[in-house]
C-alpha cells in the first residue's frame, strides 16, 4: 500500500495547480456533472491562505481540496474535492474531506458549513460528519458564491428554478445543532441578565 500524505497546502504546492485543474475538468467531462470552474490564481491564493488541502504520493499529486468562506464567514464550502483516477479507492477522498472539514471548524467554528455535490461518496462523506440534506435557501444568500455556479454544465436548471433547486444536493453542518443540548433563547438571555448582575 502506499503512503499517501495528506497535508494542508502551502506556497511549496502551487506546481501542482495546472495538474489539479486538469483533473477536475478531465472528471467533470467523464462524469457529465457540473463543476464550478476555478482559476490558477484563485487555486493558488487558496494554498497561500492555508485553505486548500492536497494530497500527494511523494511528488505526485494524488488529491486535493479547498475552502471559502461566504457572508461575512457565516458559511464555510468545502469544494473541489477531486483524486486523481490512479488513487481513487483508497480512501484518500475521506482523509482530504476530513481534513479540510478539520480545517474550517478550527478557523470558523461558529461558521455553517455547506457542500453542493452530485456525488453519492461525498453525500455519504458528509453525512458521516453531520451534514444534513437542505435546500438551496438554506444556504449562503452570497452573491459571489452562486456567481461560481456559473461554469456549471447545469446552470440553466439553477437559472430556472430562481435558485431552488439544481441537480447538486445542497448539504448543511450547523455547529450550532451539534451542541450537547440546544439552550432555548429565552433562558440564555436570563443567564446573561443574571451574569450581569453578580
Amino acid at each position: 500500500m502506499k503512503h499517501i500524505e495528506v497535508v494542508v497546502a502551502d506556497a511549496s504546492h502551487e506546481k501542482y495547480v495546472d495538474t489539479i485543474l486538469n483533473t477536475i475538468a478531465d472528471a467533470a467531462k467523464v462524469r457529465g456533472t457540473g463543476i464550478a470552474r476555478r482559476t490558477h490564481e484563485y487555486l493558488t491564493t487558496k494554498m497561500r491562505e492555508a485553505k486548500a488541502v492536497i494530497a500527494l504520493d511523494g511528488d505526485t499529486f494524488a488529491g486535493f481540496s479547498y475552502i471559502e468562506t461566504w457572508g461575512n464567514k457565516q458559511y464555510v464550502t468545502t469544494s473541489g474535492l477531486i483524486v486523481h483516477p490512479d488513487y481513487r479507492g483508497m480512501g484518500i477522498s475521506k482523509r482530504i474531506k476530513d481534513l479540510t472539514f478539520s480545517l474550517a471548524r478550527t478557523r470558523w467554528p461558529h461558521a455553517k458549513i455547506f457542500s453542493l455535490t452530485s456525488g453519492a461518496a461525498v453525500m455519504k462523506m458528509n453525512t458521516e460528519l453531520g451534514y444534513q440534506p437542505v435546500t438551496f435557501a438554506d444556504l449562503t444568500d452570497d452573491e459571489a458564491f452562486w456567481r461560481g455556479c456559473e461554469g456549471c454544465i447545469n446552470v440553466d436548471v439553477l437559472h430556472r428554478t430562481g435558485r431552488k433547486y439544481c441537480i447538486c444536493t445542497a448539504m448543511l453542518y450547523d455547529p450550532e445543532e451539534h451542541l450537547p443540548a440546544k439552550i432555548p433563547e429565552d433562558v440564555l438571555a436570563r443567564i446573561r441578565e443574571i451574569e450581569g448582575k453578580s
